[in-house]
């Protein structure tokens, strides 16, 4: 498997517009975030988990092939902005769009066009199959089997994913107890820790470690980091080896 973070920073991207303080003006890569997402491949599949508003910017580095799914953890800009621009994979037939059903349905109110049926569909628009899911109802993806989870992002019901020992969690505040039998033998954590500072839709690092230690996982990666988070060198060496701060760009490879 490999994973590649297209994108790790929270809603607003790092720099901040307009703001100047030390982690905006870093002149360090590893401080420029744009929004979170993930590439994973495995098995000759290409999954992308959320498709926010830099997605065009973040697939022009990344080599022109079939996306196999787009796994939507839930529907705020920041993860779906970018479907418009799922158009030119429309070369490789229709683009299979998981989405819970109360997501799938802000998603047909807001960009109906991409949703309409093939035979009304005007040219250029992109060719999206949107498909509704559950939370612990695998999802099979020509072969490869992902499990959607439930989490909460304050509260609103989000999902997170599971493939194989990956585990692919962003935005979440808390976990219900129940969910963590489904987090057993994680060796690749992606989760999201915003910044030091409380939230009362995220995630702190803290939390985002503590969580890391709780099921387990033998690799954790946080992601959806704001500017407040600090910068990438110093904060990535106060963790444990373990447990790494990801950076734009990023490929992590793994059985």
């Amino acid at each position: 498997m490999k994973l590649t973070f297209l994108g790790t920073g929270t809603s607003c991207g790092v720099p901040f517009i307009g703001c100047t303080c030390p982690i905006c003006s870093s002149k360090d890569a590893h401080d420029k975030r744009l929004r979170t997402s993930a590439l994973l491949e495995v098995n000759g599949k290409h999954i992308l988990f959320d498709c926010g508003p830099d997605f065009r910017q973040q697939m022009l580095s990344i080599p022109f092939h079939h996306i196999d799914a787009v796994l939507v953890t839930h529907e705020h800009y920041d993860h779906v902005g970018g479907l418009d621009d799922l158009r030119p994979y429309s070369v490789f037939g229709e683009v299979n769009v998981y989405a819970e059903d109360f997501c799938a349905t802000h998603l047909e109110e807001r960009i109906p066009y991409c949703f309409i049926p093939k035979e009304k569909r005007y040219p250029g628009v992109p060719s999206l199959n949107l498909i509704r899911v559950e939370p612990h109802v695998p999802i099979n993806v020509d072969g490869v089997e992902i499990l959607p989870l439930r989490v909460m992002h304050g509260k609103l019901p989000i999902l997170g994913f599971r493939v194989g020992s990956l585990a692919y969690i962003t935005d979440m505040k808390t976990i219900d107890e129940s969910e963590f039998e489904y987090l057993h033998g994680i060796d690749i954590l992606v989760i999201n820790g915003l910044r030091h500072k409380e939230h009362p839709s995220h995630q702190t690092i803290a939390e985002a470690v503590a969580f890391s230690r709780r099921i387990g996982a033998k690799q954790t990666y946080i992601v959806h980091l704001s500017h407040d988070a600090g910068f990438h060198a110093e904060e990535d060496a106060k963790l444990p080896d373990d447990i790494h701060i990801a950076y734009d760009g990023l490929v992590v490879t793994y059985e």
